[in-house]
């Protein structure tokens, strides 16, 4: 391309279509970012955005922008695992399939989350979009690479691997418990606590994920959940807005029961 001197060079993104799925490439301005509480600290608090500046533009000039639709699956078990996917707004879950056809969900993962763990070259789970989701699509041998070099980048990984384990831990206690509203109520504390370590949620929890994931997750039926939701709210201990917004309004009531210590 040709310019006459003293021309103004306007640059715009340029946007592609890669089987089906939008993709933008963006200049390095911002890029892929997390957010982890420090290795030493709190799950449910503290947490913060990891990444400099400049290491997030070192990533975004590795990185594409992906879009995928509510329900589409962003990647399944046993896939080659070729890239990790930082989300920039919405909601991903991620989990196994079983024998009998239904779903074991392993874990929700929200904005400035990662997803894509591999074992031997292969993601060990499957990822679904929740809700519609905008990420970026990181190559794992560009990113390798990058962590070799920015020992402060690979820090910040081991953190965010960290709060991962806390939360995988978290999980296995949820379904410890025996009663089925106990295991909501753990949940519910769950998300209010990730919400509160983000600055969001206004005073309710909110539920971006169908009563099924919600049963899928804390491992009861669809029915169990619905009884669970009328329990704790004939109860006072909760108020429904909606299905989407969980508001909490005996918290002490909340305690005992996700402890199983007094069951409605």
């Amino acid at each position: 391309m040709v310019t006459k001197p003293g021309a103004r060079l306007t640059i715009t993104s340029r946007k592609t279509t890669i089987n089906k799925v939008n993709v933008n490439f963006y200049s390095p301005k911002g890029g892929p970012s997390f957010v982890a509480p420090p290795l030493w600290g709190s799950a449910s608090g503290n947490s913060r955005h990891a990444l400099t500046d400049e290491t997030r533009a070192q990533l975004a000039a590795i990185s594409s922008h992906v879009r995928f639709r509510k329900g589409e699956r962003i990647y399944a078990e046993g896939d080659r695992a070729d890239a990790v996917f930082n989300i920039i707004t919405g909601v991903v879950k991620s989990y196994r399939s079983l024998p009998n056809a239904r779903r074991y969900v392993l874990g929700f993962r929200f904005r400035d989350d990662l997803i894509g763990l591999a074992e031997e070259g292969r993601y060990v789970n499957s990822a679904e979009a929740v809700t519609a989701v905008c990420g970026y699509r990181i190559p794992v041998t560009a990113l390798e690479a990058n962590l070799r070099k920015d020992s402060g980048l690979d820090f910040q990984i081991i953190c965010k691997l960290c709060h991962e384990l806390r939360e995988a831990q978290c999980h296995a206690f949820l379904l410890s418990r025996r009663h089925a509203v106990g295991r909501l109520g753990l949940f519910l504390q769950m998300l209010e606590n990730y919400q509160t370590a983000r600055s969001e949620g206004a005073g309710e929890i909110y539920l971006p994920m169908s009563r099924s994931d919600i049963g899928n997750y804390i491992g009861i039926s669809l029915e169990a959940v619905s009884r669970s939701f009328r329990a704790l709210s004939s109860r006072g201990v909760i108020a429904l807005r909606n299905r989407r917004h969980v508001k909490i309004i005996d918290r002490a009531g909340l305690n005992d029961i996700a402890s199983e210590n007094k069951m409605p």
